[in-house]
């Protein structure tokens, strides 16, 4: 039962950048019958049918007159400060209650459960398998492991080493999930070049890499949504977008006549970008200059 219901999740994730309620809703098919993949109302969740723990979220709060990514940093702090392994809180105050039992005696047994960690308000990437690595009655807390990247097996990571290795991919996992999540947000889910309001269709373009450690920041003046053959084109320096906003085309597409789809490139010359609402989220004007450059050298 467990199998079937990782299987089901995994499958979720190959056509789904994130999961929301319509996917998590539906639970899964096993032996013909359905059961839930989480407790919409408590984040730590065991099936009646299920003698262990299943799975635990952690929910995205929603601000109140304030957007949800503003407080994206430290929402995120935690697992970001990670080493080895992650904290997560007890449900209330009271260690022997029911939903924290569950996690001892996942953590007793190393029991291979799913993490579904919230990225922005009611939307999640799962994580699994993960594994409860401590259980501490005093501070009210365990802490959670993950698996290694694409292990097929539901084995516990052997050693610190293991442990540090798939934290690092989730982090990194996370990070892209969470920056998308909030560029494409800012700007109402549209590609800022074409308008495109389809965010199944769009990137979230880092003006500056996140490997720049001094300007790839995940943050959203960092970011700008791109269709992906405009977050191509930009990529390959074949679009730039000057400081003031301004788009440019290389000379190389301008030069070259081919089609409605190159046409459609071509016409971006000289226009302006779409954005954001929030003058604190316009793309930086620094990064914008410094990438500009790129595309002018270039040319």
């Amino acid at each position: 039962m467990r199998m079937a219901a990782f299987e089901h999740v995994r499958k979720l994730g190959e056509v789904h950048d994130h999961l929301t309620a319509n996917e998590l809703r539906p639970g899964f098919l096993f032996d013909g019958e359905r059961f839930p993949l989480i407790n919409p109302q408590r984040g730590i969740f065991k099936p009646q049918q299920m003698q262990f723990l299943l799975s635990i979220r952690t929910v995205f709060p929603r601000p109140g007159s304030r957007v949800w990514y503003d407080d994206q940093r430290e929402v995120h702090r935690q697992i970001y400060e990670g080493d080895e392994t992650v904290d997560y809180a007890f449900m209330g105050q009271d260690p022997n209650a029911a939903d924290n039992r569950w996690l001892r005696e996942a953590f007793e047994n190393q029991i291979p459960i799913i993490y579904f960690y919230g990225i922005a308000p009611g939307r999640y990437q799962a994580m699994l398998p993960a594994f409860i690595s401590g259980w501490d009655a005093k501070a009210l807390k365990a802490r959670v492991a993950f698996g290694m990247p694409d292990q097929k097996t539901l084995a516990p990571p052997v050693d610190a080493l293991e442990r540090r290795y798939a934290l690092r991919a989730v982090k990194q996992r996370l990070h892209q999930a969470s920056f998308r999540e909030a560029v494409i947000t800012a700007y109402d889910g549209r590609c800022a070049l074409s308008g495109l309001p389809e965010p199944l269709l769009l990137d979230a373009a880092h003006i500056i890499s996140d490997k720049d450690e001094r300007f790839g920041q995940p943050v959203v003046s960092n970011g700008i949504p791109l269709s992906k053959i405009h977050h191509a084109a930009f990529d390959a320096h074949l679009i730039g977008i000057d400081p003031d906003y301004r788009l440019h085309v290389s000379e190389r597409l301008l030069v070259r006549n081919d089609g409605p789809m190159l046409e459609a490139l071509k016409q971006l010359n000289g226009g302006m970008i779409h954005l954001p609402g929030r003058l604190i989220d316009h793309p930086d004007r620094d990064r914008l200059a410094l990438r500009f450059e790129r595309f002018k050298a270039a040319a």
